[in-house]
């Protein structure tokens, strides 16, 4: 009977000393736009993640059709998209054994009128893979996950850049 009482107090105080600390679950972003218009096409995959993302929250919606782009409250510019795959170890042989594993976006926000809100800014994604010539096959569906972990986080931090920003003047 003790160890109950124990327990269902040490239950109590944990989530009061919680709610006491600010903690809270994250709530999906709130944004001061309601479209956005950007050209990333659907062949980017980034950019089928970021309109799936910002159009969940069912306050925003995406505009991809340039003859469109007046009706949108901001304009997000990709300036780049790049993958990138580095050699950075070799063996004694001169063979791979290390690759890194890049993503490169870099873009700016601005209203369809042209005042820039976010200026030319990069994220960059980086993950260390090792290789192995008789594993290439099994390094391919590493390599894959591994992309779409760092398109993930770039999308998650775009994300909260655009949550931040505030349209006015």
């Amino acid at each position: 009977m003790q160890r109950r009482f124990f327990l269902l107090t040490s239950a109590a105080a944990s989530a009061l000393s919680l709610s006491a600390c600010g903690f809270a679950l994250r709530k999906a972003p709130e944004f001061s736009f309601s479209t956005l218009y950007s050209a990333l096409g659907e062949g980017s995959a980034l950019g089928v993640e970021l309109k799936r993302n910002l159009e969940s929250s069912g306050k925003v919606k995406v505009i991809s059709d340039p003859t469109q782009i007046a009706k949108a409250d901001v304009v997000l510019d990709v300036i780049k998209e790049q993958r990138e795959r580095v050699v950075v170890g070799l063996n004694a042989a001169g063979q791979v054994r290390e690759f890194q594993l890049r993503i490169r976006f870099k873009f700016r926000l601005r209203t369809p009128g042209g005042r820039e809100i976010i200026p030319e800014t990069e994220i960059l994604q980086q993950r260390d893979i090792s290789f192995n010539e008789s594993a290439v096959l099994s390094k391919e569906p590493e390599e894959a996950l591994l992309y779409r972990d760092m398109q993930r986080d770039i999308v998650q931090q775009l994300m909260r850049r655009l949550a931040v920003i505030s349209l006015r003047p």
